[in-house]
């Protein structure tokens, strides 16, 4: 199993010179990916600023977003912005996750957000305007990873040639999620099984603990009572986290993202000394 890490793009206050300095240790470090959680009502980093940034500074590590609520955007401004990333990086985006807003349209919001960025990724115009969007795709289109209902993320997958993503489930529910999606997928005519990443956050040291519990209640505040158990729910030691990665590679996820609670530089290197061989 694969190990990525995330940019730390959603924690406030942060300096965008700590962004950087990110990327290159990830880098260095040997992790597999860099990705980006975005939200729109959150004094957040903007995930395609912050992955660009990234790219600039960095030669191998993929980049991808692990988040990027895609029918929240213009999908043709969305198409521009991934097409523009994939050129600066040379065609490292690895995965973008596409999920729908809580509203009735979502889902038909993302299927024709989705029409629009596979024919700008192409370099064709669409039906809705002549003229594409954005530079062509390095490779003619961008790995797209699916969130949510793994029964309606599972088809999409299919149609896409696409994967999933599990957002910060513990890896003892993560099988059923796997093997639900791998049913949907194949049952839709999907080739071979499709790319599972998971999500989990984490912080290391203790002197991090006060601030990792507090940015998480922050972050999910408008999820109630479920915001704690997010917070009391993230690795914080060496121990647990190789626990978790035995589990998650147990439940057949192909990368595990070890999503950062706290933004010292620290994290980096204290996350590889204790999941890197």
């Amino acid at each position: 199993m694969e190990i990525g890490i995330g940019l730390p793009n959603t924690l406030s206050c942060l300096e965008g010179s700590t962004l950087i300095g990110w990327a290159r240790l990830a880098e260095l470090h040997g992790f597999t990916s860099l990705s980006t959680i975005g939200r729109v009502a959150w004094p957040s980093y903007d995930e395609f600023v912050a992955l660009a940034a990234a790219a600039a500074v960095t030669e191998r590590i993929r980049v991808m977003t692990n988040v990027a609520l895609m029918p929240t955007w213009d999908a043709a401004r969305f198409a521009k912005a991934t097409a523009s990333l994939d050129q600066i990086s040379g065609g490292r985006p690895d995965d973008f996750e596409a999920i729908g807003r809580d509203m009735s349209s979502r889902g038909r919001d993302l299927d024709h957000g989705l029409e629009v960025m596979h024919a700008t990724w192409r370099g064709e115009a669409t039906p809705w305007f002549d003229t594409p969007f954005g530079p062509d795709a390095v490779k003619g289109r961008i790995p797209i990873l699916f969130g949510g209902d793994p029964t309606k993320a599972g088809p999409r997958a299919a149609r896409w040639d696409g994967g999933y993503t599990i957002g910060g489930a513990p890896f003892e529910m993560a099988a059923a999620a796997v093997n639900a999606v791998k049913d949907a997928y194949r049952k839709e005519g999907g080739a071979g099984d499709p790319r599972i990443c998971a999500l989990n956050y984490f912080s290391l040291g203790d002197e991090h603990t006060h601030r990792l519990v507090e940015n998480l209640r922050a972050y999910y505040g408008f999820t109630g009572e479920y915001a704690e158990m997010i917070a009391q729910g993230a690795a914080r030691s060496a121990d647990e986290i190789r626990r978790r990665v035995d589990g998650f590679a147990g439940a057949g996820v192909d990368e595990l993202v070890w999503t950062p609670s706290v933004g010292d530089l620290d994290q980096v290197e204290r996350l590889a000394v204790a999941v890197m061989p």
